[in-house]
């Protein structure tokens, strides 16, 4: 196994961290559906300034539970982007709808506003656009174009929590976000997620959906009466000890951040000197909290010389992400091509992913900057 010398990420802890899970851990009970579960939804919707939370055991049940809270089916068209995590579009076809994608745009690689229109047909229920590495995608555009047509817009904002846009947190805009809290997010609870939202209908929806389809007024470890049973639902529950963890690590989300933004500026006032290195920074009218650190290079080869060379480094590098629509599922079942999305395409080719975490030593930091600079000064 490659000992990295500078991994992708490591989880920034505290005494915190270890208080909050011990405390659950040394009562005994309550490990599911305890406590701290509603402490963190309520938490979430604060800090995002939504009336409701409801957290999950991963961004991507969240983003199944939300299709299905709208009801969406057969016959129903989703526009997501193919520059994403798979989830973003595999989440579409778990309800047996049809995901359709549609181009991102060079700034903050999010889905392009203005092409949007030319995807929607009587079939299109959504919109999903993807916030990439910790900055918003061109919400407020997509907003109009979402409401003009009377569209539903879930904002698929795994990478983005604490990241503002206008001054107002990502997630806020939406009739629906989803946030991820795995291991490499800005803050975790190691496996998780949550949505939030402003419709109290699909906030119950969503929580019956979560449990089984069960109506729960009180914990059901604790009821000794015969439950109900609405719906079809799936166990798909955040454990009590990931939500104390999540407590604690969203009251340092600020620090994080902070220390984040701290670690890209150092890496970018050396990276930026060349001119075949563009380096990520805040765009669009959007904050960037560097969940992920990418640059992009001026040409593929650049790219996958310079990944070749920082994997025989032992520094960490990943291409995120490789378009969706390329995958060989999605060729073989919707026959999708090459040149379909020619800006997906061409980003994907020239991104790499560099290390990025809050408690980055010097000696890391300096480690990255060198390994790329030996590299495009040996060219």
């Amino acid at each position: 196994m490659n000992e990295w010398k500078v991994p992708l990420y490591k989880i920034f802890t505290d005494d915190e961290d270890i208080r909050l899970v011990n405390q659950v851990i040394s009562r005994g009970t309550q490990w599911a559906i305890g406590p701290e579960i509603e402490e963190f939804e309520n938490e979430i919707a604060n800090h995002i300034g939504t009336k409701y939370c409801v957290s999950y055991n991963s961004g991507t049940s969240g983003l199944h539970a939300v299709m299905q809270a709208y009801g969406i089916g057969k016959g129903d068209e989703v526009i997501v982007p193919s520059f994403s995590f798979i989830s973003t579009a595999n989440s579409v076809l778990f309800v047996n709808a049809k995901p359709i994608f549609s181009d991102i745009e060079e700034e903050n690689y999010g889905l392009d506003p203005s092409l949007l229109e030319d995807h929607i047909t009587q079939n299109t229920k959504a919109i999903m656009p993807m916030d990439y590495a910790g900055q918003s995608c061109k919400i407020l555009e997509i907003k109009e174009i979402a409401k003009k047509h009377d569209l539903l817009l879930i904002e698929d904002a795994a990478e983005s929590l604490g990241c503002t846009i206008g001054g107002v947190k990502v997630g806020k805009q939406a009739d629906c976000a989803i946030f991820s809290f795995t291991g490499n997010k800005v803050m975790t609870t190691g496996e998780g997620g949550a949505v939030t939202t402003d419709s109290k209908e699909i906030y119950e929806k969503l929580k019956l959906i979560r449990s089984h389809g069960r109506i729960d007024s009180k914990n059901y470890f604790e009821n000794p009466n015969i439950s109900d049973y609405v719906n079809v639902g799936y166990n798909w529950r955040m454990p009590t000890i990931s939500a104390a963890l999540g407590l604690a690590q969203l009251s340092k989300l600020d620090k994080i951040i902070k220390m984040r933004k701290s670690n890209a500026e150092f890496l970018s006032s050396h990276l930026s000197k060349y001119e075949q290195i563009e380096v990520p920074k805040a765009k669009s009218g959007s904050d960037h909290i560097f969940q992920m650190y990418t640059i992009k290079l001026k040409t593929k080869e650049l790219r996958d010389g310079l990944h070749e060379f920082l994997i025989k480094k032992r520094v960490f590098s990943k291409i995120y992400f490789s378009p969706i629509h390329l995958t060989k599922f999605y060729i073989q079942k919707f026959n999708t091509h090459k040149e379909m999305l020619p800006i997906t395409e061409d980003i994907s080719e020239r991104i790499l992913t560099l290390p990025m975490f809050p408690n980055m030593t010097n000696e890391e930091k300096k480690l990255i900057v060198e390994s790329v600079v030996e590299f495009l000064e040996h060219l």
